[in-house]
């Protein structure tokens, strides 16, 4: 298999499976938003199925320079048959990290990260393997990839192989590609990872990563490179498991070792979600007061046009171009403010709802910590340390 997050183009996807259609006979492409998803697959194996789940928050319209709105970031997913076993396949693009320091999209990027751990746990409960992989823009220990890894169970093919030939600590988006602004990586050393492979098997089989690699700089023998991004490949091999046994449905959404773990990395996204909220209900409504002043200023303006119609004596000029002028400028503000509101509206409706939904897995997984010996083990050995 192939994924592609970055094929903004109908045409270029069509120029890839013109050339790439001997070795990956299947193909893809998920149709999102104004400019497109960017996602693509390519297999060598039958796609049988396919769908694409559009995130419910995906940044600023106005926030032209960034594009991330019109680019409609989503995850699509496809299901392969491979020798007997049903894959599901996931891939993924979430909203990008301009400036780490103020990360105004923050909220949107971890509530993206939980409608992505949402639809992967709800759409693949009867695979057999399931893989993931996409640009993310976090990094290893960011809140969103610790939320995803941890509530799906997906494990980080960088972290689990024994054989990876790449760049230094698996970095992905590095300062010596020429497609990459390397003043933005100097805090971190020329280098993160941001883009990801991630896998985890069944009952029925059991999935490991054999080898990663990721592209290092330039497409030999020329000056540039394939991408901004280095590109990841990885190995798996499927091992049927003899000893198979019927999961209940709390054990395969999440294990008990890492349930206070996980507690936490929720109720931290919720916090971060509120901090979301917070700050949407403030732009709603200041978007209104400014719509509202908007409107008095045209309905002042009308008044005074009104006034020399019902004027005695000598008829006086009237500023007409003036008159225009101001009732246009009156009329734009209004037009512009009344859209915002109702994508500010949209906009805590669905942090709202992610903040509900993730209420409402937290209640869940402090009763089943209450209901674990080695939750309540964990819990009763972090007060022991307290108290000491």
């Amino acid at each position: 298999m192939c994924f592609w997050s970055q094929v903004w183009c109908e045409a270029d996807f069509l120029f890839l499976k013109e050339k790439l259609g001997s070795v990956y006979p299947h193909s893809h492409y998920f149709k999102s938003g104004f400019i497109g998803s960017g996602l693509a697959v390519f297999s060598r194996h039958r796609i049988h199925d396919a769908f694409l789940y559009r995130y419910s928050l995906n940044g600023y319209p106005y926030m032209v320079q960034h594009g991330d709105w019109f680019g409609g970031k989503a995850v699509g997913k496809i299901v392969l048959g491979i020798t007997g076993l049903t894959v599901h396949v996931f891939v993924t693009h979430l909203h990008a990290e301009y400036c780490r320091e103020r990360d105004s999209y923050l909220p949107h990027r971890v509530v993206q990260a939980w409608e992505l751990l949402q639809f992967i746990r709800h759409t693949s409960a009867g695979a057999d393997v399931v893989i993931m992989g996409g640009d993310l823009n976090m990094h290893p220990d960011d809140l969103g990839t610790r939320l995803l890894r941890s509530y799906t169970g997906l494990k980080d093919c960088f972290t689990e192989t024994d054989s990876f030939d790449g760049c230094e600590g698996g970095n992905t988006h590095i300062s010596e590609n020429p497609f990459t602004n390397s003043d933005e990586l100097v805090p971190f050393g020329g280098g993160v990872r941001i883009d990801y492979i991630l896998f985890k098997g069944s009952e029925q089989v059991d999935v490991s990563c054999e080898s990663l690699s990721t592209t290092k700089g330039p497409v030999p023998g020329h000056p540039f490179s394939y991408s901004d991004h280095e590109a990841l490949t990885a190995e798996f091999l499927f091992t049927p498991n003899k000893k198979k046994h019927q999961r209940s449905e709390r054990e395969v959404d999440c294990f008990p070792d890492n349930l206070p773990d996980l507690v936490n990395t929720v109720n931290e996204a919720r916090t971060e979600v509120k901090v979301g909220l917070h700050c949407a209900e403030h732009m709603r409504h200041t978007t209104a007061r400014t719509g509202i002043m908007g409107l008095v200023l045209l309905v002042l303006e009308l008044a005074i046009a009104a006034v020399p119609i019902f004027a005695l004596g000598d008829d006086q000029p009237f500023p007409k171009a003036s008159f225009y002028l101001l009732g246009a400028l009156c009329f734009a503000i209004l037009l512009f403010t009344s859209l915002l509101y109702i994508f500010y509206s949209m906009e805590v409706k669905s942090l709202q709802g992610a903040e509900d939904q993730m209420r409402l897995a937290l209640g869940s997984l402090q009763e089943r910590l209450k209901e674990s010996p080695k939750g309540l083990s964990s819990v009763h050995s972090e007060t022991v340390q307290l108290k000491s």
